[in-house]
């Protein structure tokens, strides 16, 4: 049965952005199992016509942003995301490439919100391992739609080597911690990121895109 909104609001179909780097199957799974329609896209015709996009992202900073460069999705991706202001979520990679850089490689990133990628780097008494792997809680730190619908002890699966760190507070809208306090979840306007795996976090992750979709 589908959430309640559903009945009340049809919702875009989201188009996955297929630049050649994602985890494409399992997200469009997960919004078949929530009711919302996508389509997994590499076609710049058609992503041109998107009215929400979904970044996707698994590898390195680096090689992603080669992809999205050398694969002509750049100016599209710019287009759709800072002058139709279409809705766009990166999840995972995809929320690093949101940000200015990142300490993995040389590449610049999208830019799209003020912030930098940083490496997790602890002390040996610290005893955390590298990636941050597994299950752990996001807390909301600012208001924003897509937590609108969070219940207490939000849980999202993560596997990442490098965290996010906005410049203005203003644009975290998660928190948690792993050795520090990093931002697994941001956004701006109509631009938002989630360093967690919401197809890989069940119901909490069907929550979180539900709420995307729901925008």
């Amino acid at each position: 049965m589908l959430p309640d909104y559903f009945a009340l609001k049809a919702v875009d179909m989201i188009t996955i952005v297929n630049y050649g780097m994602g985890n494409l199957g399992s997200v469009q799974n997960m919004f078949k199992r929530i009711g919302v329609e996508s389509c997994i896209s590499s076609d710049i015709a058609e992503i041109e016509k998107a009215s929400k996009l979904l970044l996707p992202g698994v590898g390195s900073f680096d090689a992603a942003m080669n992809r999205i460069n050398e694969g002509g999705f750049r100016a599209v991706l710019d287009k759709k995301a800072l002058v139709e202001k279409v809705p766009v979520l990166g999840i995972c990679l995809g929320m690093q490439l949101l940000t200015n850089s990142s300490e993995e490689g040389k590449e610049k990133g999208l830019g799209w919100i003020p912030a930098q990628t940083l490496a997790f780097k602890f002390t040996e008494a610290q005893q955390l391992k590298i990636p941050h792997m597994g299950w752990n809680i996001a807390h909301p730190a600012s208001k924003s739609k897509l937590t609108e619908n969070f219940i207490e002890e939000s849980r999202f699966y993560f596997v990442h080597s490098y965290y996010v760190k906005v410049e203005n507070e203003a644009h975290s809208i998660l928190k948690t911690n792993y050795g520090l306090s990093f931002d697994s979840g941001i956004e701006k306007d109509n631009i938002f990121g989630a360093q967690f795996h919401p197809e890989k976090s069940h119901k909490f992750g069907m929550r979180f895109l539900e709420s995307f979709a729901k925008i």
